[in-house]
Formats: C-alpha cells, structure tokens, sequence
C-alpha cells in the first residue's frame, strides 16, 4: 500500500506543479483537463502495480477499448483497477473514441465492480472522461442504462 500512496503524492506534486495561477478559474481547470499528454489510467496503473491483467468484455455486447479494468497484484494483494482511456496518440484516441465510453464499457466497469466485492477485493478508479458517446448506437445499445 506505501506504493500506492506514493504514486497518489507523485500525482499531487505532478498537479501542483503544473498550477499558472495561485487560484485558477474554473476555464482554467477545464483546459488543464483537456491537456495532451496527461499520464492517463494505464500510466499509473503500470506504476502502481507488481502486475496488471486487463480483463476484457461487458459479457453482453463486446469491449469498450476506452474503459480500462482489470486485476493488478501491489504488493502482494490483489486489487481491481477500472479507469478511462483516452490514448497517447492519435492512433491510440480513435481506438479509444477519444475516452467516451460506449455501454459496454460501463457494463464492463460494474461487472468488475461486483466482482470486486464478491471476492472482497478493494477497487481503485481513475475517472477522466469528456462524458459517454452519444451516438445513435450507443443509444440503441442502451446508455442511459448502462450509466
């Protein structure tokens, strides 16, 4: 656990750094949101786990390549990791629809989610998402409901 909260203090300073202002506004804030080349879930994930294995699939429609989840091992216990991608590069965003999630990731999410509690692990979540896609598909996919 000093590892995770190690990386939480890392990402403290990476944020406090990183201030122009002494109180920025909130336009401020948002456009700091919105800044390439944040690190992003997948980033502190490998910092913070021993080993990290992605688990894959809302078990109803497919996989949502912008929500990461899975079983990462610190320190010898066993935690479930969810987080948005959004990617490093462009080639990367489009894959990840530039971290707007589809239904099935939000499925994906709670099905680990109740995993997690079913095998009393705690969870880690790592949210930075410009919202759900809001496509006629995800729609007819049933968004409302997933979210």
């Amino acid at each position: 656990m000093d590892r995770l909260l190690d990386t939480v203090g890392t990402m403290e300073k990476i944020i406090d750094s990183d201030r122009e202002a002494k109180h920025p506004s909130a336009w401020e804030y948002v456009l700091r949101s919105r800044k390439a080349g944040r690190p992003g879930a997948k980033t502190f994930i490998d910092l913070i786990c021993d080993s990290f294995m992605e688990l894959h699939g809302d078990r109803v429609y497919g996989d949502d390549p912008a929500m990461i989840g899975g079983i990462g091992i610190v320190e010898g216990r066993a935690i479930t990791f969810i987080g948005n991608r959004k990617g490093a590069n462009l080639k990367e965003n489009v894959l990840c629809n530039y971290g707007m999630s589809n239904p099935e990731g939000y499925r994906k999410a709670l099905r680990l989610a109740k995993q997690a509690e079913k095998f009393a692990r705690p969870i880690v979540c790592f949210i930075d998402t410009p919202g759900a896609y809001p496509g006629i598909g995800a729609e007819e996919r049933g968004i409302g409901e997933a979210i």
